[in-house]
């Protein structure tokens, strides 16, 4: 019977190894299809970031609602992103808060570090462009995992960051 019992005792350890190397090598598949898909799009200049929290210089950081998000294609930039923090010169209109802008316009520089991060600095040109006269810089590091992080540097406004993720841009019908 004690023999029985340690048979069965192995046996079940044996199971349980197995089912937990499989369990890490399908998590490692993941990751890597994740980062795979990340480099992808990156690559392609065709993707969106998707703000869900915002830290401000000042103050504590917010988690966000709504569709707020900064799409990036080879050809067109589209900001609309809330603002919390000082501008040092008040809009015109009153009812356009926020970072927005909608142009053709803009450098794109993307690099990938050693630890497999991307850092993408855009800058946009046109200063005709409603809301470009404020935006000088978008810095955007995303990891191979999706996660992203994004700082905007304004010249009227104190700087402001974001932490979302990046996703496959829809194509629009």
């Amino acid at each position: 019977m004690k023999k029985l019992l340690k048979i069965l005792g192995v046996a079940l350890i044996c199971i349980y190894s197995f089912n937990t190397v499989n369990a890490q090598s399908a998590k490692a598949d993941k990751k890597a299809a994740r980062s795979a898909e990340t480099s992808r799009i990156i690559n392609a200049v065709n993707y969106v970031f998707i703000a869900n929290y915002v830290l401000p210089l000042h103050g504590g950081g917010k988690p966000l609602n709504g569709e707020y998000s900064v799409s990036v294609s080879k050809n067109k930039l589209v900001i609309y992103l809330p603002y919390f923090g000082r501008a040092y010169t008040a809009p015109m209109d009153a009812s356009d808060g926020g970072i927005k802008l909608n142009t053709t316009h803009f450098d794109y520089k993307a690099e990938r570090n050693k630890k497999g991060n991307w850092n993408i600095v855009i800058k946009p040109k046109d200063r005709e462009t409603s809301g470009s006269k404020d935006v000088q810089l978008l810095r955007l590091t995303i990891s191979s995992d999706g996660y992203a992080s994004l700082q905007v540097t304004s010249l009227n406004r104190e700087s402001i960051s974001f932490n979302g993720i990046i996703e496959e841009q829809k194509k629009e019908k």
